[in-house]
């Protein structure tokens, strides 16, 4: 008689930037382990209900059994003006006795809930449940540091941190700068710094934590969350480096306007502009950044959103691509279309990145340094223009630039002051022109095969993943005696 298989249930943050990497886990497990999975959809408005249907239509689902639950109204506990800090925790929080309801009506039960670091109100039901307990940190190791460091930091360090004059200083990893800190740190007074900090203590109540990294990425940060005498006795819980879990490239999918023109390119000679699936730029940013792209001189292809007013996190999921107005290219600078038809590709509508970023004519990708876009860069080899936003992101194009060599970093941020044309066409050409620039291409190809040999058989990330499949298989084994 065949031995059943542990029951993985995923419960990710709203947005598709959240269910990316929930999806990839979830298949990872499903085909290398023949777990069954289970993801529990989580809307905190309608767009982002229809996102994540989008990503999943888009991908196979065939391995993951996908549960939406009921949209939760938080109007009545957070201000209409609300962060997305502030949001997301929210929400997850009132999602919880919808969760309950759903979990209690599967059978089997699963044997794992894995959610996020702002999902770990749903572990009471995990105990109620006799489920194991894991947060999946969908991005690097330096992140997870920091979040469960925060709360010693929040008593040692005096008065705010956006007013210290040193870097703020984690055991054992690279500090973290004052101006790369991201918004829920730098206001005290704001309830999304209570929700953060209220985060990275109960993420030490799970029983492991997975990170989207890879251990020969960062083994220095890996090395101090594991040391007793660093951070190893504030998490205390194992810790299993099993990225990058990113989406695959579907090669089917490589069709239409777009992939026509970028066939007719050569190689490595064209610069892809996207800034996620949340971002948005102010007008006047949209304005100098078509200025300094016609002024490189470079191909290109730009995934373009309608402009916002706002920046940061208060611009997160304000605007999004298929506006309902159909002059989607209007608050573009006169004349700009016509001047760069035959060099640009500019496009309004959802598209595949990692389709894109597969694709042998891209060279080079001004990104705003979400992780799910660094790590699709770093696999298809793609050097990086940070051109970081809001949220981890001034973290990561540290990162990227200063201890990784795979990117080149702007004068100022963008999320303090508009970045000018002159920069983003100096920038554009060093990496795509300048001998500069092939050293930077060299780097990310060595990250690139780090980062597949880690997920090979035998490779880091799938030895933690095999070593977690172990402790499920041990905790099912349990139940049935």
């Amino acid at each position: 008689m065949e031995t059943s298989k542990p029951h993985v249930g995923l419960l990710p943050l709203p947005g598709m930037g959240h269910l990316i990497p929930y999806l990839g886990l979830g298949k990872l497990f499903a085909t290398h382990h023949n777990f069954k999975i289970t993801i529990f959809l989580v809307s905190i408005d309608h767009s982002s209900q229809t996102e994540s249907k989008t990503i999943i239509s888009e991908m196979s689902n065939e391995l993951c059994n996908i549960v939406q639950l009921p949209p939760v109204d938080i109007t009545s506990l957070v201000d209409p003006n609300a962060t997305i800090g502030v949001r997301l925790p929210v929400t997850m929080r009132e999602i919880v006795p919808a969760f309950r309801s759903s979990i209690a009506t599967i059978m089997p039960c699963p044997t794992v809930l894995i959610t996020d670091i702002f999902g770990t109100d749903a572990f009471s039901v995990a105990d109620e449940f006799d489920m194991l307990k894991y947060v999946f940190v969908s991005l690097h190791a330096w992140f997870l540091a920091l979040t469960i460091y925060t709360p010693i930091l929040d008593k040692e360090v005096k008065g705010e941190y956006v007013h210290q004059k040193e870097p703020l200083k984690i055991p054992g990893c690279a500090s973290v700068r004052v101006e790369d800190l991201f918004d829920p740190l730098l206001d005290w007074t704001n309830q999304q710094y209570d929700e953060y900090m209220r985060a990275g203590i109960r993420l030490r109540m799970s029983d492991g934590v997975l990170v989207n990294s890879w251990e020969e990425l960062q083994p220095k940060t890996f090395a101090a969350l594991r040391d007793d005498k660093l951070l190893g006795c504030v998490l205390k819980s194992p810790v299993y480096p099993v990225g990058p879990v990113v989406t695959q490239s579907d090669d089917s999918s490589k069709s239409g306007l777009l992939f026509d023109w970028l066939n007719k390119q050569p190689n490595d000679s064209v610069v892809y502009v996207s800034f996620g699936s949340g971002a948005t730029l102010s007008h006047e940013q949209m304005t100098e950044l078509a200025f300094g792209l016609e002024l490189s001189k470079q191909r290109f292809v730009w995934v373009v959103r309608a402009p916002t007013e706002k920046s940061g996190d208060k611009a997160y999921l304000k605007g999004r691509s298929g506006d309902e107005n159909h002059d989607q290219f209007g608050y573009l600078p006169k004349g700009f279309m016509s001047r760069i038809q035959n060099v640009g590709f500019v496009i309004s509508d959802w598209v595949s990145q990692v389709d894109i970023l597969s694709h042998p004519s891209i060279g080079a990708f001004i990104s705003h340094c979400g992780w799910n876009s660094t790590l699709e860069s770093i696999l298809n080899g793609v050097p990086i223009i940070a051109f970081p936003l809001f949220a981890e992101q001034k973290m990561n194009a540290t990162m990227l630039t200063e201890e990784f060599g795979m990117a080149v970093r702007l004068e100022v941020l963008p999320s303090n002051k508009v970045v000018g044309r002159e920069e983003i066409q100096n920038k554009v050409r060093k990496i795509m022109v300048d001998k500069e620039g092939h050293g930077i291409r060299d780097r990310v190809n060595e990250l690139k095969y780090s980062a597949e040999k880690a997920l090979c058989k035998g490779g880091s990330s799938y030895r933690a993943l095999s070593e977690l499949a172990k402790s499920f298989e041990a905790r099912m084994q349990l139940q049935n005696e």
